[in-house]
């Protein structure tokens, strides 16, 4: 068990926002970070992305399971990589053209690796989706603050308005914001 073995509302959120067809996904590489059962992965690739789903070694034989019960719907490709964020992502380059996140920002410990994982990924032309829960429990404001925070050091931020999410799978507490590199600028 564990939070890697739950499929948590930003994922559906997110897995059904890209339903709606917001993000051109067919024949795009994707890769998911921190991606637990796979379900938003798995989304991506039945709208024929070719997926790296990742997480830590010990989700490894959930998201092989999840991946071959679902390789009937996949138009595109999917597979599972080990990446613990913060360490080398060379296995991983040319920069992915998206990168879905959905609820990894609750763990203080983990912002930094977190960050450092998405300079390391990201491309001029990488589209991050990031998929959150607002919790209002206990540090999860102040993680989250802290997250953005940093995160805007070297990322733009967009919110998607919430009538943009798809129809049914939307809650006003759950926000899906886009992230791209900043522009160098020249002198």
């Amino acid at each position: 068990g564990g939070v890697g073995c739950v499929v948590w509302d930003a994922a559906l959120v997110l897995a059904k926002f890209l339903e709606t067809g917001a993000c051109p996904l067919a024949r795009r590489h994707v890769l998911e970070l921190g991606a637990g059962t796979g379900a938003v992965g798995i989304m991506a690739a039945t709208l024929g992305a070719n997926v790296t789903v990742t997480d830590l070694e010990e989700l490894q034989e959930l998201l092989m399971v999840n991946i071959e019960n679902n390789k009937h719907l996949v138009t595109g490709s999917v597979g599972a990589k080990v990446l613990k964020w913060g360490e080398d992502v060379t296995e991983f380059q040319p920069p992915p053209d998206y990168i879905l996140m959905a609820d990894c920002i609750y763990y203080e410990e983990s912002l930094e690796p977190l960050l450092k994982t998405l300079k390391d990924l990201t491309g001029p032309d990488t589209c991050v989706l990031c998929c959150y829960e607002q919790r209002t429990m206990g540090k999860n404001p102040e993680i989250e603050r802290k997250y953005f925070e940093l995160l805007q050091r070297d990322f733009e931020l967009e919110r998607i308005p919430l009538d943009r999410h798809d129809e049914e799978y939307r809650s006003e507490d759950i926000h899906i914001v886009t992230i791209h590199r900043k522009r160098a600028v020249g002198p």
